[in-house]
C-alpha cells in the first residue's frame, strides 16, 4: 500500500527533526522524491550547462523517469524513515486519535503529544459539511479527553478552509425553511460551543486561503500560525448573512471596531501580514518553510507541563466564557432569522448563478 498524503507531511516534519547533514546524494534523492510525489514525472526544461546546481536537481528528478505520484510518496517516506532510524529516531506512523476513530471528512491523528485534526475535503477546498461540522464537534470532544497537550486544527491541501459549503442551504427538510434553519441553528451553537469549552491549548495551523467559519471561530483559539500565502475572508453581508464563531464579540476585541466592522461587514479580505498586524493571527511563515517551522515549535510546546497548561488557558477563558456563549446564542439566533430571509435567499441564490456562469 502506497504511503498516505498524512504519512507523506509526517515525513516532511520528521525531516526538519535530523540533527546530522545526510550529505549530498540523499538530498538530491529526496529532492527528486519530493517533486515526483508531489508534480509528477519531470516536465522543466533542462537548465544550462552552467547552471550546475540546477542541473544536478534536475537531473535527479529526470532520473525517476514515470515512476507513479504515489510510489514516489512512498520511497521517500521510507528513506526520511531510515534516516531518522538511523538516528536513533522512531519511524513510528501517528496513530489514530480516540482508540482508533475514523472520519470520512477528516484526518484525526496523535503524535508527539499533538492532537491533529486536519480538515480533508482537498478537492472541495474543504469547505464545511453537515457531516463535516459533526465530525468536527467528535474529533474535538475526543481530544479533550486524549492525552494529548495540544490540539492543531488545520487543513489538506492548498486550503485552509473555504468555509461553508453552500450546499447546506439547497437540502431543504420536510419541515421546510423554517426547519432547516432550526437544524442548522443548533448545530452551529454547538460547534462553536467546542471552541468555547475546549480546556486544552488549541492552535491553528493556517496552510491556506481561509473563508467564513473557518476565520471567525479564529479568535476563539490560543495560537494561530498563518503561511504568507493565507488569506483571511468574511463575505457574509455578501450572502445575506451576518457574523458567528464569537467574531462579532472576539474580532473588535482584537482589533478595534473599525477594522472589525471592515471584515464582518464590508467583506474586507485580508492577507496574512495584515491580519498578524490585527492580532487575528500570531506569527505569519514563508510558505517554503511553513510546515517545518510550525511543526517543530509545536512539539517543543507540546513538552511543557500538560496541566500547568490546560489551567492556565481555563483561567484565561474562565473570565469570559459566560459572555462568549451569550455571545454565540445571540449570533445563532440572528443567523437563524437571516436563513429564513428573502435576502439571505437571494444573495445565495445569485452566488450559485454566477458560480454556473464560470
Amino acid at each position: 500500500m502506497a504511503a498516505t498524503v498524512e504519512q507523506f507531511e509526517q515525513a516532511k516534519n520528521k525531516l526538519s527533526t535530523l540533527k546530522n547533514d545526510p550529505g549530498n546524494e540523499a538530498k538530491l534523492k529526496i529532492y527528486a522524491l519530493f517533486k515526483q510525489a508531489t508534480q509528477g514525472p519531470c516536465n522543466t526544461p533542462k537548465p544550462g550547462m552552467l547552471d550546475f546546481v540546477n542541473k544536478v536537481k534536475w537531473d535527479a528528478w529526470k532520473s525517476l523517469g514515470s515512476i507513479s505520484q504515489d510510489e514516489a510518496r512512498q520511497q521517500y517516506c521510507d528513506l526520511i524513515g531510515s534516516l531518522v532510524t538511523a538516528e536513533g529516531g522512531t519511524t513510528l506512523a501517528a496513530k489514530p486519535a480516540g482508540s482508533g476513530t475514523t472520519y470520512e471528512t477528516l484526518l484525526v491523528t496523535t503524535e508527539d503529544d499533538i492532537t491533529t485534526i486536519k480538515l480533508n475535503r482537498p478537492a472541495k477546498k474543504n469547505a464545511i459539511t453537515t457531516e463535516m461540522y459533526n465530525d468536527i464537534i467528535a474529533a474535538l470532544e475526543q481530544a479533550a479527553k486524549d492525552d494529548s497537550v495540544i490540539t492543531v486544527i488545520t487543513g489538506a491541501g492548498d486550503f485552509y478552509c473555504s468555509g461553508n459549503d453552500l450546499s447546506n442551504f439547497t437540502k431543504i427538510p420536510e419541515g421546510g425553511v423554517d426547519e432547516m434553519a432550526k437544524q442548522g441553528g443548533d448545530l452551529l451553537r454547538k460547534y462553536v460551543k467546542a471552541y468555547i469549552d475546549f480546556p486544552k491549548p488549541l492552535v491553528a495551523v493556517v496552510n491556506g486561503p481561509a473563508v467564513g467559519i473557518s476565520v471567525t471561530v479564529l479568535g476563539l483559539f490560543d495560537l494561530v500560525y498563518a503561511t504568507d500565502r493565507a488569506t483571511f475572508h468574511t463575505p457574509f453581508s455578501q450572502l445575506g448573512q451576518s457574523a458567528e464563531g464569537c467574531s462579532s464579540y472576539t474580532f473588535p476585541k482584537i482589533m478595534g471596531s473599525a477594522k472589525a466592522s471592515e471584515m464582518l461587514l464590508f467583506n474586507k479580505k485580508l492577507t496574512a501580514a495584515q491580519a498578524c498586524g490585527l492580532g487575528l493571527v500570531t506569527e505569519v511563515f514563508p510558505d517554503s518553510s511553513f510546515q517545518s517551522e510550525v511543526w517543530s515549535r509545536l512539539k517543543a510546546y507540546a513538552k511543557l507541563p500538560p496541566n500547568s497548561l490546560a489551567l492556565s488557558k481555563q483561567l484565561i477563558r474562565s473570565m469570559e466564557k459566560d459572555r462568549l456563549h451569550a455571545v454565540n446564542n445571540a449570533e445563532v439566533e440572528r443567523l437563524m432569522e437571516r436563513w429564513t430571509s428573502d435576502e439571505c435567499f437571494n444573495a445565495v441564490m445569485s452566488f450559485f448563478q454566477a458560480k454556473a456562469k464560470l
